[in-house]
């Protein structure tokens, strides 16, 4: 069915499509959106970590802003490094951060989730990763059984690499593909043979790390429409139980690195569009189910039995089964999430060295969110997840009489439909639920902050 619903999106007129396909939206991993940050002080934190209550659900969420060579499409807060003792004593930090932000503790919080990203997080030595998970035993209390997943670079998962991972109870991996096709990957500065690939593969699962996810991305340099339905079904052959797909987002004045794309060979708006049907029409003939606007799943995976019993979330790793209310962030620009509200971390890896040494979290940037602030963010996810909100459990249509007015040109564009107070996203319009979703962000109507496209 999804696969005939993105072809619907080719019988809307074409100036409709570029431009709804071209608005700059937030891709609402989280609500208000870090773009609504402001600047905050420790002060925010430790009372947000003192607030936490005895055996409370928590998900953990470690940076490593490290990668051997930086990638010209990369958006990560990442930098480049091959010393081996800056890594290491990015570790010690690291371990440093977590006993000062777990001392403000009252009671042991239970993890129930741990995530690693960057940066390559495999940058870190295996005797790194023993000693921060031995102090994340020493102050948390670990459910059984909980996701414990990490972010890797197929390049550099080694055998010993991986069998230390599964010593430490990983038990999930997101492998970086972006793309196979050579010529794309020469343009984006990964070189990345598809023999690495199967050799990762072939390693974690000797390992028995078997739940394996792939991330792609759509809309770089020279793909075309061609080229994404072969790197598709290189990827299906490789069985992955989940698959993430993202469009590219060009913001060279955000990410100096991507000032090395060349321009020219992007693909426009409506190119984009054919590019995320091919991947949905593919993956969804190789047997995947799609889930929400840029996540593949098998029918037996997680997140696809949690959408199916309406349990599916966003968070700042994208679509997941993961239900705790509160993340906490480890590492130099790490955001944290906590039902009072959100704090990140600073960017600067060297300030951040220097305030954790000295007993300082050093928190940048927050904020508090009020009940309001909840309510939209359950109403966003309402419609990232399921392509449909009712109105009636938040409050009725009344309080929204601003949004269904800005409502009425997009349902007369055939993007959503409205009924009593029930909007639903039709299957056309599924490709830009964010802009639907913008209409009830708040921080939209006074914030103007450059986002990526809607697709």
């Amino acid at each position: 069915m999804l696969i005939k619903l993105l072809r619907l999106v080719f019988i809307m007129n074409r100036e409709i499509l570029l431009h709804y396909a071209t608005l700059a939206v937030p891709r609402y991993t989280s609500y208000p959106t870090a773009a609504d940050f402001v600047p905050v002080r420790d002060e925010m934190r430790i009372r947000f970590l003192q607030g936490l209550e005895s055996n409370q659900a928590v998900s953990l969420y470690l940076h490593i802003p490290y990668c051997n060579n930086i990638c010209h499409y990369c958006a990560c807060f990442t930098k480049a490094v091959r010393r081996k003792d800056i890594i290491d004593i990015y570790g010690d930090i690291i371990e440093q951060d977590i006993r000062l932000q777990t001392s403000y503790f009252k009671e042991k919080p239970r993890v129930v989730h741990i995530h690693w990203g960057g940066g390559t997080p495999s940058v870190l030595s295996c005797k790194s990763f023993k000693k921060i998970i031995q102090v994340l035993h020493e102050t948390f209390v670990f459910d059984t059984p909980m996701e414990h997943a990490i972010e890797l670079d197929p390049r550099a998962v080694r055998r010993e690499f991986v069998s230390c991972l599964a010593e430490i109870g990983v038990n999930r991996v997101s492998l970086g593909i972006q793309d196979t096709n050579p010529e794309v990957q020469k343009l984006v500065g990964r070189i990345q043979p598809v023999s690495d690939i199967a050799r990762a593969i072939k390693n974690l699962r000797e390992v028995g790390i078997e739940r394996i996810n792939f991330d792609l991305i759509y809309g770089l340099p020279a793909q075309t429409q061609q080229s994404l339905r072969q790197t598709c079904k290189i990827i299906a052959d490789f069985q992955p139980e989940r698959i993430a797909c993202y469009g590219y987002a060009h913001l060279p004045k955000k990410r100096a690195n991507q000032k090395l794309i060349d321009v020219s060979l992007l693909p426009d708006a409506f190119e984009r569009l054919k590019q995320i049907e091919v991947v949905t029409d593919s993956f969804c003939k190789f047997g995947y189910e799609a889930i929400g606007i840029d996540h593949f799943a098998r029918s037996d995976d997680s997140i696809a039995i949690a959408m199916h019993e309406k349990k599916l979330r966003r968070n700042f790793q994208g679509y997941t089964n993961d239900e705790s209310q509160v993340v906490i962030g480890f590492g130099a620009s790490s955001i944290s999430q906590f039902s009072q509200g959100y704090v990140q971390t600073i960017s600067d890896i060297a300030h951040y060295k220097k305030a954790i040494v000295v007993g300082q979290l050093a928190t940048v940037r927050g904020i508090s969110i009020n009940d309001d602030d909840k309510m939209r963010a359950m109403l966003i996810c309402d419609l990232m997840c399921e392509f449909k909100v009712d109105l009636s459990r938040y409050g009725g249509k009344t309080p929204f009489a601003m949004e269904l007015e800005k409502l009425k040109p997009i349902i007369a564009d055939g993007i959503a439909h409205e009924d009593n107070g029930v909007i639903s996203i039709t299957k056309a319009g599924r490709p830009f639920v964010r802009v639907v979703a913008a209409l009830f962000d708040i921080y939209r109507h006074h914030n103007t902050t450059q986002f990526s496209t809607a697709v």
